[in-house]
């Protein structure tokens, strides 16, 4: 981890030359950086022979007198810490699934001098000719949620995938170009029938637990392809 060295003179000069007041943190930048880049090595998963996909978005938790004299100075720290981390992946074969984000939060729990780190892995989420309009996601009897995004199953459906082929593109290295198709028709009730077929994906389809090549979906079916996780359910009161 000999970035830390490079970082670490970074941060020094965020605490003491951008920053023109006393620092009284007892958590120091470079603490969290060395933290994140443990997180990293920790929760590396092997994709393949040479890659392994580690976490994009961190949430730091830190006490309440430490959020309040870190937090002012938190983009600086992230535009230093940020490049570090993606040399540190570089060096590993590791693979991020989107953009790096870190966060800052209080956390009155904690005491001062102690803070701990959170992190997952977020693939970035692309819908083909756009973001559906909530007045869409609305109608729509039953909606699709990736990573916080409702997008509405109306026939005749999508198809998902890391390329560019894809209707609803996920960039997780662990989804096939053209992965899944999401097959959605209106029953003689003028309901919508909702199924989700595997197109021969790499690493398959599972729908609530048990590997799928084609099987129907209800409210609150869960779905995995890659690390990407799904859920289908109604959009409302949501």
């Amino acid at each position: 981890m000999g970035w830390l060295y490079d970082v670490e003179r970074k941060l020094e000069n965020v605490v003491n030359n951008v920053f023109a007041r006393a620092f009284r943190s007892e958590v120091e930048p470079i603490e969290i950086a060395s933290r994140l880049a443990k997180e990293l090595d920790s929760q590396a998963k092997l994709l393949n022979r040479d890659k392994r996909l580690v976490p994009n978005n961190f949430t730091v938790y830190l006490s309440r007198h430490d959020y309040d004299e870190l937090a002012p100075m938190a983009r600086a720290i992230n535009d230093d810490i940020v490049p570090e981390m993606r040399r540190h992946a570089g060096e590993r074969r590791y693979v991020f699934n989107g953009p790096i984000r870190i966060d800052y939060e209080c956390d009155e729990s904690l005491t001062v001098g102690r803070f701990r780190v959170d992190s997952e892995a977020v693939a970035t989420v692309a819908e083909s000719g756009g973001a559906a309009s909530s007045t869409a996601i609305r109608r729509a009897p039953l909606v699709l949620e990736v990573n916080g995004v409702r997008h509405p199953l109306l026939p005749p459906g999508f198809t998902i995938g890391r390329g560019s082929e894809a209707d609803l593109r996920i960039n997780d290295p662990g989804i096939s170009r053209l992965h899944a198709r999401v097959i959605v028709k209106q029953n003689a009730s003028s309901e919508v029938d909702v199924s989700i077929e595997d197109l021969g994906s790499t690493n398959g389809v599972i729908v609530n637990g048990q590997r799928v090549t084609n099987v129907t979906l209800a409210d609150g079916s869960r779905i995995e392809i890659g690390s990407t996780r799904m859920l289908v359910h109604s959009p409302v009161g949501s």
